[in-house]
């Protein structure tokens, strides 16, 4: 997300230069004025906030908007590369400390609300939204948001603990190329070949991309080289080549020469060059998917490069560029960096609040609601904080808002005189209100979610059966040895194996099923079925009935399903749990499921996902992972699976099950 000083259009950011001397595609080598602001780049940040927001309030609309933040990176390389350039050739040199204070100035006054309001809001609701907070804070505050995220295994990806600062990794990226791109740049301005300049950031950038695609591996989350600032800073790069092309340091050899034919060609054919670019963005924003190979490796590079043509295209002040600038995406891309910060928070703790349900109807409600709400409160930072700090700085701000309420008072009749007082008197309680219930947001975080809780207790269920087991094989010994036939349990013919979905409902299944081995494990999809079988058939340990539960973590294969069913023989039963999950792969996880085990007669559903369905009010705050009540559903359905392969009965359908009834305990 491109920071605050390059959403102002009359930023010193936004009156580079592009005219010039061996500008490609200009008609000619005259100086023209500088402008007050580029023209097409507040309409193209409004295209690009656009994407991030549909794809983070509207996922099934743009599965590629995530593109946008990449639009925003060679955006904001593009204008800091050309504030620093106009700089040192107006005044010779660069200070670097003032650039970062300047940058800080712009950043802080729209980013501190955020934090204060969305902390104290997290704290009133409470709930696994205030795990961890302490140092996502602290990545906020330091600008490291991706690297403490990356730390803490947290995915952009993923739909699991609600991360209420998630799109804050962007802003760390942009903050840390701030930081170290000034210093660089003072060194290739030193160089005089512009060709060598520019090979160089292309080489840093092709890198950078290069790494990317090292980096990302096939079927795995793809977090760490999407936050990383060492695999994701192509697009910044391409941004800042793009500035140093547009604006070279000095002449070059026969600058007054007419321009080229190329030039001419390239010139009468910007708008076609551009509006071919921003169409092959909306193609990436529709179609692009976030976890598929050709991202990683080189189609995120193409978006920064489209990017970066749609911004030589639209800063020429042409029919493209007053076609980006149209009133809406204008109103948008000025209100863009507001915008891009709130609507995540708010989107998570409007989920947090549920005020519409579940389900599809509902996701298009709550984006609506958060949209209207994320539009208010960037409209109001736009208007109250980050346009009056820019036009006067902090302390400028500051001293006009006093002398306005000195003038207000004044102007008023004595009854009414200390009315701006009590509205300062309130604004400043106010402050304190949030402060203390930010710090309280930490203190009282706790340490673990309440979905890992409830694993915590499966895997607690499991060590303890493990040792009653123990004993009970040892009674059992010794009453074969006394010509005494041991007691069989329910469970002890059935072999569990599942994720953490059935971990969290271990206790509950051991209680109805006493003697049952489960062998249960976090983030484990049905792809690790067969060779936990096989291992457990060689070693003699698979019992008459398998029980697996393993749809929430993925998709399910048919040919994972057929080396199962090959592993158990035709001697063998089995129960497939089906998933009840807020995932993209559920409900075709679900549909493999039932076919398979309506064709198959020593196959039977157990329907989780219609037995928790109308109580999800018993699952932990991810949606997804049962508590007590809701692991005796998950044995109810297991029961219920039983019965009807005691009965010869086929699979029912997904909810419609009646053979046993569901007990709330």
């Amino acid at each position: 997300m491109t920071s605050s000083p390059l959403t102002d259009p009359h930023s010193p950011a936004t009156a580079v230069s592009v005219s010039g001397p061996g500008v490609p595609g200009l008609p000619g080598d005259a100086q023209v004025p500088r402008p007050r602001r580029l023209s097409g780049l507040d309409g193209l940040r409004g295209i690009a906030v656009t994407l991030v927001v549909v794809y983070h309030l509207f996922p099934p609309v743009l599965q590629g908007g995530f593109i946008g933040v990449d639009i925003f990176f060679v955006i904001s390389g593009f204008l800091i590369t050309g504030l620093i350039v106009a700089e040192h050739e107006g005044t010779g040199r660069f200070s670097p400390r003032r650039f970062w204070l300047h940058r800080a100035r712009r950043l802080l006054p729209a980013l501190l609300p955020l934090v204060l309001v969305a902390c104290s809001s997290a704290w009133l609701l409470g709930g696994d939204v205030l795990v961890g907070l302490g140092w996502r804070l602290l990545g906020v505050a330091t600008f490291s948001y991706n690297w403490v995220s990356t730390a803490a295994d947290s995915s952009y990806f993923g739909s699991g603990q609600p991360e209420l600062f998630r799109n804050l990794w962007s802003l760390a990226v942009e903050e840390q190329f701030y930081l170290l791109w000034p210093l660089l740049l003072l060194l290739l301005l030193r160089i005089r070949r512009q060709g060598l300049r520019l090979a160089l950031v292309a080489v840093l950038a092709l890198a950078s991309a290069t790494w990317m695609g090292i980096g990302f591996q096939p079927g795995g989350d793809p977090t760490r080289v999407y936050y990383g600032s060492d695999t994701h800073s192509f697009g910044l790069l391409i941004g800042a080549g793009l500035a140093l092309l547009l604006r070279p340091l000095a002449p070059t050899a026969g600058a007054g020469a007419a321009p080229s034919a190329l030039r001419l060609a390239l010139a009468a054919g910007r708008p076609w060059w551009g509006a071919g670019a921003l169409a092959g963005l909306l193609a990436a924003a529709i179609w692009l998917p976030d976890d598929a190979p050709v991202t990683y490796r080189g189609a995120l590079l193409l978006v920064s490069l489209l990017s970066a043509v749609a911004i030589w295209a639209g800063v020429a002040a042409g029919r493209f560029g007053r076609m980006l600038d149209t009133g809406p995406l204008r109103y948008l891309g000025e209100r863009s960096y507001g915008l891009y910060l709130w609507h995540w928070p708010l989107l998570v703790l409007v989920q947090l609040l549920a005020p519409f349900g579940r389900g599809a109807a509902s996701t298009v409600a709550t984006g609506l609601l958060t949209l209207g709400l994320a539009l208010a409160f960037a409209a109001a930072s736009h208007r109250w904080l980050e346009m009056p700090i820019r036009r006067l700085g902090l302390g400028g701000a500051a001293g006009r808002l006093r002398l306005r309420v000195t003038e207000r008072a004044a102007a008023r009749t004595s009854l009414r005189r200390h009315r701006p007082v009590a509205l300062l008197t309130v604004a400043a309680a106010t402050v304190l209100v949030l402060v203390a219930g930010t710090v309280a947001s930490v203190v009282t975080a706790p340490s673990i979610t309440t979905a890992q809780a409830e694993m915590l207790r499966g895997q607690q269920a499991l060590a303890q059966a493990a040792k009653v087991a123990a004993a009970q094989a040892d009674k059992d010994a010794a009453a074969r040895a006394a010509g005494v036939a041991a007691e069989a349990s329910t469970g002890a013919t059935i072999t569990a194996v599942g994720d953490s979905v059935m971990l969290a409902s271990a206790a509950e299944l051991q209680a109805e099923f006493p003697g049952i081995t489960i062998d249960a494990a976090v983030s484990r999809g049905m792809d690790a079925a067969p060779e936990i079988l096989a291992a457990q058939r060689a070693a003699g340990t698979l019992r008459p009935v398998v029980l697996v539960g393993l749809g929430t973590n993925g998709p399910v294969e048919p040919a994972d399903l057929a080396a199962i069913m090959r592993v158990i023989g035709p001697s063998r039963e089995l129960i497939v749990v089906n998933a009840f999950a807020d995932r993209d792969w559920t409900a075709g996880v679900n549909a493999q499921l039932a076919e398979f085990s309506a064709r198959r007669s020593q196959v039977v559903l157990a329907d989780w996902s219609g037995a928790i369905a109308p109580h999800v009010d018993v699952l932990a705050d991810d949606g997804i992972h049962p508590g007590p009540t809701g692991g005796a559903i998950y044995a109810d359905s297991v029961l219920a699976a039983l019965n009807r392969l005691a009965h010869g009965l086929p699979s029912a359908a997904p909810g419609a099950d009646t053979l046993a009834p569901f007990r709330i305990r």
